[in-house]
């Protein structure tokens, strides 16, 4: 256990990413994103092997079906990594290997599937099991002026602008 933690911490101060050790052997690590700005990743190094867990996506509001349909067709084409739910239906990145098998490539290739299928994945299962979500905050950020440039990638789920109410003019109230 203790070399495949000391490769694990190698490898995370190599990388030069937000980490912590909770305990020994048990590893927090912060990976950077674009469609998912952080994705949070734990490692522990067992006896027998190091396991990885990474939440990607709350359970889905909607579209159950096609929601988790979509994450076992993809599961198919991971390797290292599975999408798994807990109890609740939260999504998570999850993955177990031999203790024997751990090197820094092995780590440093873990870690990079984590932030790649988490990034990749995230905008398509916001959109199966959030769209009503989405097209909501759509409209309640026009109705006030406030930006939506952080929803830019779901502009097919916005309403169209004319079916956005907007305040009367006069009738804003200031925090004053």
């Amino acid at each position: 256990m203790t070399d495949a933690a000391n490769v694990v911490r190698a490898v995370l101060a190599d990388l030069g990413l937000p980490w912590s050790e909770r305990a020994p052997g048990v590893f927090s690590v912060s990976l950077p994103g674009t469609r998912k700005l952080v994705t949070e990743c734990a490692l522990e190094v067992g006896r027998y092997g190091l396991s990885v867990r990474a939440f990607v996506v709350r359970r889905p509001d909607e579209n159950e079906a096609a929601f988790y349909r979509w994450l076992l067709e993809h599961n198919l084409k991971l390797g290292g990594v599975c999408f798994s739910v807990d109890a609740l239906g939260d999504v998570y990145l999850t993955g177990t290997l031999p203790v024997d098998a751990v090197s820094a490539a092995v780590v440093d290739q873990l870690l990079g599937t984590v932030a790649e299928t988490a990034d990749r994945s995230f905008n398509p299962l916001l959109e199966l099991g959030f769209a009503t979500s989405i097209a909501r905050e759509w409209a309640w950020r026009r109705s006030r002026g406030e930006s939506t440039a952080n929803l830019a990638a779901f502009a097919h789920l916005a309403p169209p602008a004319e079916d956005v109410a907007r305040p009367a003019a006069g009738t804003e109230t200031t925090g004053a």
